[in-house]
């Protein structure tokens, strides 16, 4: 029944995604002069804050005389994109003077609108043959003359296109505003009602550009010269850090260890009823399995399953998928793989359990479809919520929430019990080098420094250290208006940050080993996953301190959906880090004669 729901619900997660791809009006962007080329206007809002965006109509335009919404793929919604026609008349290489789009009186309370849209610095978003281009709403004047500084808040009523065209191709777009025409302009400082005539102009130009070359002005700023060398400066800096710890390692691996296995070999000839010391004393005790299990193995599984869908996104980046303003692209792929991934956090999670011979795996793999979908589905519903009071673009329409809860229940759910199910009957078993006492040694007293938080501060300031420097084109991506395309060097500092957090994580344990502290399963995972909070302590310095966000609802989306990674981040880089000790721990006590 399972694996007929998870088919089922696979055919329709590819209908209900199948907009992956934005496709244009017309199916090969080719026109003839003359020929009508709709304009689509998107969305508007305070430009420092990415999150708050309205319907463009909210604001008191001009609307068409039938507002036509074109249909947008799951990933398009997602993303806050709410397209509508235009009023403007932009025909593919017809040039316009001065076109009226209409005439009307403003009332008090559009004339406010409008004003508080210039005060908070509105953007405008539009889209033309799938190429995307913004400008202001309006701007604020200065007067220095006066002796008291008064401020004059302009509309813009009259914008200009200008378009460029290779045969018969749309290559690039753009619109302004013609600064130092008086014409253009219109003072909505006063409260009260005028009278606006909106205009607009359109250039064609014609350039050699190959239409398969457009998309390319969008990436020339993330690949400029000099942010080039900052992105090198950064992965340089990650690679010493993980040649020092690879060093490091390597130093406690062939000579501390070394020492070791000479000290037990010779204490083991010598004298059989010596005291032991040291990792070897603890080695009845090393494999004993963790308090609180079915948590730690769901925490295991959803970490796994973040770190495969890391890998998947980054394979489709790599290949080309995620173009500049391929719109909702990211979003689509994030749902779809975050479903077709389910089963390997079932089998993960309920594997493991069993190798550690859990009994109530029914309720373990509950807890591993909730572990992280649970937080997630909460922050959303606050957000959405949020959204809805505002009237923002973020809220999502109620369709599309319908769309991803048959998601999660008829392919991610029953995938989970597949994997699940896949697991209890894999047969495994827990490879232990040495037989766990019946009784736990008692751990003695340790300094203040080998506490867990000490302990968790080291183990994530380096895996940080080592990826701070993208972080800032992240989040001027992500929460700003930059672009980001330089995928391949983002992969090259997961793998660095995920090589850091391995190599930390183990020599972390076996310090702790070596202090003879046994309890080293839940401690491991929170070595690898210190880092998501130190990620977290990078958002709060960057709000305050780099953006410019503010606002009850940008300020709950920003830190409300980077909680949410952060989380992500816990889990995906604690699985790694358990999983590179519990590899060490073998390894070493398998050096060893065990008694």
């Amino acid at each position: 029944m399972d694996a007929k729901m998870a088919i089922a619900g696979f055919l329709l997660l590819l209908f209900l995604c199948s907009g992956v791809t934005v496709q244009s009006d017309a199916s090969n962007h080719k026109y003839k002069p003359g020929d009508p080329v709709p304009l689509y206007v998107n969305k508007v809002g305070p430009f420092h804050n990415p999150s708050e965006t309205y319907r463009y109509f909210d604001l008191p335009f001009c609307p068409p005389a039938h507002l036509t919404e074109k249909k947008e793929a799951l990933g398009e919604v997602l993303n806050g994109d709410r397209l509508v026609e235009a009023a403007y008349k932009l025909d593919f290489r017809v040039d316009k003077d001065s076109d009226v789009v209409c005439k009307k009186r403003l009332s008090r309370d559009e004339v406010a609108s409008f004003r508080n849209a210039v005060i908070k610095d509105y953007y405008f978003q539009m889209i033309y043959d799938d190429l995307p281009l913004w400008g202001f709403v309006g701007k604020i004047e200065k007067d220095i003359k006066a002796d008291v500084p008064e401020f004059r808040y302009l509309l813009y009523k009259h914008i200009h296109f200008e378009a460029i065209y290779n045969k018969d191709r749309i290559i690039e777009i753009s619109v302004q505003a013609i600064q130092g025409e008086p014409n253009h302009l219109v003072d909505v400082t006063e409260d009260k009602g005028i009278d606006l005539e909106l205009t607009y102009s359109v250039k064609w130009k014609e350039t050699d550009t190959p239409f398969e070359k457009r998309m390319g002005k969008y990436s020339k700023t993330s690949a400029l010269p000099h942010h080039l060398e900052i992105h090198w400066f950064s992965i340089l800096n990650s690679c010493v850090t993980v040649l020092l710890l690879t060093g490091f390692l390597a130093t406690i691996l062939m000579r501390v260890l070394k020492n070791d296995f000479v000290k037990y070999s010779h204490d083991e000839d010598v004298a059989d009823d010596q005291e032991e010391t040291g990792w070897k004393y603890i080695h009845g005790d090393v494999f004993r399995y963790p308090k609180h299990k079915s948590l730690f193995v769901a925490i295991l599984g959803c970490g796994t399953q973040l770190l495969a869908l890391a890998m998947f996104i980054f394979i489709l980046s790599l290949v080309g998928v995620f173009y500049p303003y391929n719109r909702g692209a990211l979003f689509t792929a994030l749902v779809v793989i975050y479903a077709l991934t389910s089963g390997i956090a079932g089998y993960t999670a309920t594997s493991f359990y069993s190798q550690l011979e859990g009994t109530n795996w029914v309720r373990n793999l509950l807890l591993t479809g909730c572990l992280f979908c649970g937080p997630l589905f909460l922050t959303f519903c606050f957000l959405n919520t949020v959204a809805i009071v505002y009237s923002a673009t973020a809220a999502l329409p109620f369709g599309t929430i319908v769309v991803i809860v048959l998601i999660w229940s008829l392919v991610t759910s029953p995938l989970l019990v597949l994997g699940g199910i896949a697991g209890k009957n894999s047969k495994a078993e827990f490879q232990a080098p040495c037989r766990t006492t019946k009784y736990p040694r008692e751990i003695p007293p340790l300094p203040w420094y080998r506490g867990t938080i000490p302990q968790m501060a080291m183990a994530g300031f380096l895996p940080f250290s080592a990826i701070y420097i993208e972080l800032h084109y992240i989040f001027a991506s992500v929460w700003g208006h930059k672009i980001y395309t330089i995928y391949s060097i983002l992969f090259i500092v997961f793998i660095i940050l995920i090589i850091v957090t391995a190599f930390i994580t183990v020599a972390l344990t076996y310090f702790q080993l070596a202090a003879e502290d046994h309890e080293w399963w839940w401690r491991s995972l929170l070595y690898g996953g210190s880092t998501g909070f130190f990620i977290f302590g990078y958002c709060l310095y960057y709000y305050y301190v780099r953006s410019d966000m503010s606002g009850f609802m940008q300020t709950s989306f920003f830190f409300g959906y980077m909680a949410c990674i952060c989380y992500g981040f816990f889990l995906m880089l604690g699985t790694v880090g358990f999983r590179a000790s519990l590899l060490f721990v073998r390894h070493i006590y398998r050096s060893i004669k065990c008694e």
